[in-house]
């Protein structure tokens, strides 16, 4: 099945338009195809998404190599031109390799017909009276079908927004499946997200799938009612300027490219900016969050409860995934009992404890420094769609046991009594005793859920690199595992999981 989308009349700057819009959408093994008369404007399009994927200004024509090559950050691109391509040539090209790993642009497909794979995007352009213009017709095919379909609505959309004339930048995504990319205007600028609705994956328990036992969002009317609900709390959340909850698009605002981890990186002070984003979540703790957001006229949003049941079903990913990665084999029944057994006992008391908003994902991939802003507005929060009412102990486990960097032990117990100090100060009945009881009980769970996710996320996915991350949140692990009143969890994690076992790379 093919799909197909006619455009009328572009000049070069909506040409260049178009081929940065098509270059936020692309990802390895696509090919796309430029065809037309020469003097069409085939290689200058060519050039332009070229220029678009790797910031290359100089962008030669392949005319009489054939090929050339190009690497971009998220992958190897090919530029070929079949004009003067002669018969049995194309074998010797090397062009199934270039296919493996990356984009493969080619002008005069019609010289190499058989050789084209299926699923493809073809792209004609045709000249019309106005020698400065073009009509481009666009056609899907195969798997590139429902892709096109969805670029035609992503440019509808921007098309109805003041960013109408802004090109697209790609941004580097994490483990969702939601795309980013930022819309540049010469004065401003803002981010475009691109997050189609995620469909339900099979039933695990009672008839329901992982997504709604644990509460996670599957489209973007959560983050629009989030995001208002946040800001209304006094938290930085990046202002909603245009929506589309139907499509899954959002137009917000841009934050910049200061997010903690890349800071961090660049040799910044770890101290100041996790004191700075505790004293955020110290402040959000003041503001009750409230069951129900209004939206606009038409809709409001649900606010729900993170129950023992979804706490229970993330920790249960450990066993799901990482337990069959460590030890070759899948889990027993017994074991499986055992551990839920266990676990059901601790998070039946911890859902209920110390309720307020829990943001879930408040690490460093998802804090935004804004030093040019005055006190806890400094710290801007991003991917906070999943947030429930429940222990307000989460968020802090989520920050000050960072998944993706080391968070030394020292820093994290100074902060932690940072943060009980300040509550036992603003509320008589604070007991630190008991929060730090809740939050090792979290922090275990978290780091559980996480040891879960990432090993399902290299052994379905593909996505090895999250392995790196493993041994971190081991320590972590056994950090939480630690306190007296996980005795009986501690015992099992140190007969199933023994303290610096190798990470299993032969069931992954």
């Amino acid at each position: 099945m093919n799909a197909s989308w006619t455009i009328e009349n572009l000049d070069l700057t909506q040409l260049d338009r178009l081929a940065s819009r098509l270059a936020i959408m692309l990802r390895p093994q696509d090919v796309i195809t430029l065809s037309g008369p020469l003097g069409a404007g085939k290689t200058t399009f060519a050039r332009a998404l070229i220029h678009r994927l790797t910031g290359e200004s100089e962008v030669p024509s392949p005319t009489f190599a054939i090929m050339q090559k190009y690497e971009a950050a998220r992958f190897g691109i090919v530029h070929a031109d079949f004009y003067r391509l002669q018969p049995g040539e194309l074998d010797e090209l090397g062009l199934d390799d270039a296919l493996d790993t990356g984009v493969v642009i080619i002008e005069w497909p019609e010289r190499a017909e058989e050789s084209l794979p299926p699923d493809r995007l073809d792209m004609a352009l045709e000249e019309t009276a106005d020698p400065n213009r073009r009509r481009v017709i666009l056609t899907g095919k195969g798997s590139w079908a429902p892709r096109l379909e969805r670029l035609r609505a992503l440019c509808a959309f921007v098309e109805g927004t003041p960013y109408a004339d802004a090109v697209a930048l790609y941004l580097q995504g994490d483990a969702s499946p939601r795309a980013y990319s930022r819309l540049l205007l010469p004065e401003r600028s803002a981010i475009l997200m691109n997050a189609p609705r995620q469909p339900d994956g099979p039933p695990i328990r009672d008839g329901k799938p992982y997504s709604a036992l644990v509460h996670l969002a599957e489209d973007v009317t959560p983050f629009v009612a989030l995001s208002k609900a946040l800001r209304d709390s006094g938290v930085t959340a990046p202002a909603v300027y245009d929506y589309d909850l139907e499509q899954g698009f959002l137009l917000i605002e841009d934050f910049g490219d200061q997010v903690f981890g890349a800071e961090l990186a660049a040799g910044g002070d770890m101290a100041p900016l996790y004191e700075a984003a505790l004293d955020t979540l110290l402040a959000l703790g003041n503001a009750p969050p409230p069951d129900v957001i209004e939206i606009d006229a038409d809709a409001t949003y649900h606010l729900q409860h993170y129950d023992a049941e979804a706490l229970l079903t993330e920790a249960s990913l450990v066993i799901d995934w990482f337990w069959p990665a460590m030890h070759g084999r899948t889990v027993p029944e017994t074991l499986r009992r055992e551990f839920l057994g266990l676990w059901r006992l601790h998070l039946e008391g911890v859902a209920t404890a110390d309720q307020g908003w829990v943001l879930r994902d408040y690490h460093s991939p998802n804090l935004m420094w804004l030093p040019e802003r005055d006190g806890s507005a400094q710290v801007g929060v991003l991917d906070f769609q999943d947030a429930l009412i429940g222990p307000k102990a989460y968020d802090l486990v989520s920050l000050l046991q960072d998944a993706r960097l080391d968070v030394p032990e020292a820093l994290e117990a100074r902060l932690l009594d940072r943060y009980c100090s300040a509550r036992a100060a603003q509320e008589p009945q604070f007991s630190g005793e008991i929060f730090r009881s809740l939050y090792a009980t979290l922090g275990a769970q978290r780091n559980s859920k996480i040891l879960g996710i990432f090993a399902r996320l290299a052994k379905r996915d593909g996505k090895r690199g999250y392995l790196a991350h493993i041994p971190r949140v081991m320590r972590y692990l056994e950090r939480d595992l630690s306190h007296p009143a996980l005795a009986d969890l501690r015992a099992w994690y140190a007969r199933e999981f023994p303290s610096g076992a190798e990470m299993p790379a032969l069931s992954l």
